[in-house]
């Protein structure tokens, strides 16, 4: 976003119900990896995905 642009969404309220639905309706993808090291050698490496929405927009697609 340019300083030129009005700043419509800086002081936006938004209620969590509210983006939840959001989320829920079009789902999203969560996803990262967790590493344990010690001395830059690699000991456990847990990689995590999730897909978060609604069955009724699972089943829609």
């Amino acid at each position: 976003m340019t300083t030129a642009e009005p700043d419509l969404y800086r002081n936006r309220d938004v209620a969590l119900i509210d983006l939840l639905d959001r989320v829920l309706a079009g789902g999203v993808v969560i996803s990262g990896d967790i590493t344990l090291s010690i001395a830059e050698v690699e000991l456990v490496r847990i990689s995590l995905r999730a897909l978060i929405a609604s069955a009724a927009a699972l089943v829609e697609s």
